[in-house]
C-alpha cells in the first residue's frame, strides 16, 4: 500500500464568486507574516492554516505574557483571526460561542472618510454558491461569526477602504 502526504502553505489565495460591501486592508505578505510567527501550525484542508503560537507584536495588545492563541492570518498579512473557540463549529450544543478577534495591523486601520468602518465579512462555502454576509459594527475587533453549515468558508474581508480574504473551517 502506498501512503501519501499533502502539505498545504500559508500565503495560498482563494478566490470567490461573492461580492461584499466596504473597505478592506492593504499590503504585507501572509507568508512572511506566517514565517514570523515561529510556531508550529495546523493545516486545515483549506487555503489557510491555523497557527497555534505567539501573535505578531502587532495584534498582540490586550494579551499578558506569551500571547499564544490559535489564529489564521489574511492572504495580505495585513489581518488575523484569533481563534477563541477552536476549532469553530457549525453548531455549538455545549453553550460556547464560535468567538473570533478580529485584529487588523495598525498601518491598515487608518479610517477612509468614504468606506464604513464596519468590517463586512462575505463567506462563500466551498464548492458551492452558498454565500452569508456577516458584519462586525466598529471595524474588526471581538465577534461571533457562526455559518449555516460546516466545511471550508472563503472570506473576503472589507473594511475602512480595505481588503484581505482568508478561509476559516467549520466543523460539524
Amino acid at each position: 500500500m502506498l501512503a501519501s502526504t499533502v502539505v498545504l502553505l500559508a500565503g495560498c489565495s482563494t478566490t470567490t464568486t461573492s461580492s461584499g460591501s466596504a473597505g478592506s486592508a492593504g499590503g504585507g505578505s501572509a507568508a512572511s507574516a506566517g514565517a514570523a510567527a515561529t510556531t508550529a501550525s495546523a493545516t486545515t484542508g483549506c487555503g489557510s492554516r491555523v497557527e497555534t503560537g505567539s501573535l505578531p507584536d502587532w495584534a498582540d495588545a490586550g494579551f499578558s505574557g506569551d500571547a499564544r492563541i490559535p489564529h489564521v492570518f489574511g492572504a495580505k498579512g495585513d489581518i488575523v483571526a484569533a481563534l477563541f473557540a477552536h476549532p469553530l463549529r457549525q453548531g455549538r450544543k455545549d453553550g460556547s460561542n464560535n468567538k473570533i478577534l478580529w485584529v487588523a495591523r495598525a498601518s491598515t486601520t487608518s479610517p477612509d472618510p468614504t468606506s464604513p468602518a464596519t468590517l463586512v465579512i462575505t463567506a462563500t462555502l466551498d464548492g458551492t454558491d452558498t454565500t452569508v454576509t456577516r458584519r462586525v459594527t466598529g471595524g474588526p475587533g471581538p465577534s461571533i461569526i457562526d455559518m449555516p453549515q460546516a466545511g471550508c468558508w472563503h472570506l473576503d474581508l472589507r473594511w475602512s477602504g480595505h481588503t484581505d480574504t482568508m478561509d476559516l473551517v467549520y466543523a460539524p
